[in-house]
């Protein structure tokens, strides 16, 4: 069986704080552009999230060996997060259209 390695964890959490602040230290015409590419990859890492924790589901339930309970709670736990995060963005970018669109000009 697998273990969970917490160092591990750790600095996956340090690397995507450095993209997310180096992302977000651009400006000028670019910016739009940039923020369309984080917004889909973003996206797609909410998919490949809850893609990984179904075929860890998948492969527990199967009764492989070096899949444990944990890893399948954690990544499905993981998969939810994320994806309740990506709609509270959504809802918020939602919210900020209909206001812009209910300025008056």
């Amino acid at each position: 069986m697998s273990q969970i390695d917490v160092n591990q964890v750790l600095a996956q959490m340090r690397v995507m704080a450095a993209q997310s602040s180096g992302q977000t230290e651009q400006t000028g015409s670019t910016a739009q552009t940039d923020f369309s590419n984080v917004l889909k990859q973003s996206i797609n890492a909410v998919n490949d999230n809850q893609q990984a924790a179904m075929q860890l589901s998948t492969e527990f339930q199967l009764g492989e060996n070096d899949v444990s309970l944990s890893e399948v709670m954690i990544s499905a736990q993981k998969a939810s997060v994320s994806f309740q995060a990506m709609v509270q963005v959504r809802n918020k970018l939602v919210e900020a259209y209909k206001d812009v669109m209910n300025m008056p000009m």
